[in-house]
């Protein structure tokens, strides 16, 4: 994970400074933009390993930039949001963030969750790449593709790391903190709706299934039936 390269993407330069002097104590190689069209030329032209993305950008939004970015790649994106409100980090989730945290944040909670979804996708290990069939769903890790009712489904990266994750726990209740555990690679607690926006999206994906659906279990969580 160390030397991993971290684009920061924020047009207050003080922002990106302090982030990039946190990341670079841990190890992490560390480039920036300050406008959204730049930060876009630059992840299209070297991808980094993981993107942070203020949503507030000049000739680009940073809803934009994670959109377009999302048509091509599967690159991990936090987003930052100024406003602590729904519906900025709903629009990120539902465009395909993996994560949004909203200013003024504390950088070393930031590191922390880099670390933690950088440590998610080291974690994937061969032996997990063996296809799941449930119902009239098949899940294929190796090809990160979905088959449902015999039509391939275009999913999202992290909609795809929560059905598979239902998958391998099939018929079992998951909370939400479980479900952002193995899915997300990292506890976040306080941040429930990131799984009920993913989980909504995901039903659907599945929707044209005859056999396989997600139940809600009332005060616990989620669990995906056969």
């Amino acid at each position: 994970m160390s030397g991993e390269r971290i684009l920061v993407v924020d047009d207050e330069q003080n922002i990106v400074d302090l982030v990039a002097l946190y990341l670079e104590r841990d190890g992490f190689k560390v480039e920036s933009a300050n406008d959204g069209a730049t930060a876009l030329e630059m992840i299209q032209a070297n991808e980094p390993a993981l993107v942070v993305l203020d949503i507030m950008l000049p000739e680009l939004d940073g809803f934009e930039v994670c959109r377009r970015t999302r048509a091509t790649s599967d690159v991990p994106i936090i987003m930052l949001t100024a406003r602590d409100e729904d519906i900025d980090k709903i629009v990120g989730l539902e465009l395909g963030a993996d994560d949004y945290l909203t200013k003024p944040f504390n950088p070393r909670e930031l590191v922390a969750r880099i670390k933690a979804i950088l440590r998610r996708l080291e974690r994937r290990q061969p032996d997990d790449n063996e296809a799941l069939t449930i119902g009239d769903v098949t899940i294929d890790p190796a090809r990160r593709e979905v088959i449902v009712a015999g039509e391939k489904v275009s999913m999202r990266t992290k909609e795809f790391d929560l059905l598979l994750t239902f998958g391998q726990n099939r018929g079992i209740v998951l909370t939400r903190e479980q479900l952002l555990n193995l899915a997300w690679g990292y506890d976040f607690y306080g941040q429930s709706r990131t799984v009920d926006v993913h989980v909504a999206h995901l039903r659907k994906r599945i929707s044209k299934s005859e056999h396989v659906r997600i139940e809600t279990v009332t005060g616990v969580g989620y669990k995906l039936v056969d």
